[in-house]
């Protein structure tokens, strides 16, 4: 059953707590996969998901393993960046994405890919990757970068995607944190991506702040609290949580433009995860719909949900 809860109850951490947190965390690709590996792997014990979670674990190990000698990825011309801090835009501009480097990251994961269990639907869709033609896999990355995956089309995506996160955290990781703005609500500061999730952290110095996650370079910005995250607006923002669960993954409900964002409370358990949480919470999702609010986060692995 759904709980629908008021802002003043999903907010166990006081305000006041909160010091001075830092706009932007960056990611650190040598770690984040990794990390996020060992957190599919204990969700898929707990969840009825578990055999997607452990292909999705298999996956990330393969994102964290295939870094050494990647060659490095190239940043835009300082110029360039600093034009973008100039007038507001995020630095790394996906419409003018190079593709070079990121086909030797995508080459790699595919190779690597193979070795690894996984569903047969996904086993063909690897097949099909490896015959596509130069034409076709620039088209899965675009489809990728502009968060516009078709459902039956998941299985291949989810590969070119899995590539593309991690070279979006390798050069998110080669970023000045002190340099990045605000470029408007619902968009990461370094790609210009959507939230896959916020999430409420007990860091030091930042206890009780919330900060957004891309759902493309993992970067993590710094948002207010009981405001949504797409939109901007602080007026009809609701709680849902499933009934009897832990308290620790909730949807927060915007009424004005009517769709969701899944709130991590990472206060309470560290090892919670902006992508992995959001996928083995998928039967949130199904409650919320049910209440009439939309989705409004991309994550690559949640395609038609």
């Amino acid at each position: 059953m759904p709980k629908q809860i008021v802002p003043s109850d999903i907010d166990p951490t006081a305000i006041g707590e909160v010091s001075a947190p830092p706009y932007v965390s960056l990611p650190d690709p040598t770690h984040l996969f990794f990390r996020r590996a060992q957190r599919l792997n204990a969700l898929a014990e707990i969840d009825e998901l578990g055999p997607y979670l452990r292909f999705l674990a298999a996956l990330a190990d393969v994102q964290h393993g295939i870094q050494d000698g990647l060659s490095d990825p190239d940043l835009p011309e300082t110029e360039v960046r600093e034009r973008a801090h100039a007038f507001g835009m995020p630095p790394l501009d996906r419409g003018r994405f190079a593709s070079g480097a990121f086909f030797e990251a995508l080459d790699r994961l595919v190779l690597a890919a193979s070795a690894i269990e996984k569903p047969r639907a996904a086993a063909d869709a690897l097949d099909r990757l490896k015959l596509a033609t130069p034409a076709e896999r620039d088209a899965m990355v675009r489809n990728v970068l502009a968060d516009a995956i078709a459902a039956d089309a998941l299985a291949e995506h989810v590969y070119v995607a899995a590539a593309l996160q991690l070279h979006f955290a390798r050069l998110a990781a080669c970023l000045d944190a002190s340099t990045l703005v605000p470029v408007g609500d619902g968009a990461c500061p370094v790609c210009g991506g959507p939230p896959v999730s916020s999430m409420i952290v007990g860091w030091h110095g930042s206890h009780g702040a919330r900060f957004c996650a891309c759902s493309l370079c993992g970067t993590l910005w710094n948002y207010v609290r009981i405001k949504c995250t797409l939109c901007g607006s602080t007026k009809g923002i609701g709680y849902v949580e499933v009934e009897g669960g832990p308290g620790t993954v909730k949807a927060e409900t915007c009424d004005s433009c009517g769709c969701y964002v899944k709130i991590l409370h990472q206060h309470k358990d560290p090892n919670l995860d902006p992508v992995a949480d959001d996928v083995a919470t998928l039967g949130l999702d199904l409650l919320v719909r049910e209440s009439g609010y939309r989705r409004g986060s991309f994550n690559p692995f949640l395609v038609g949900y």
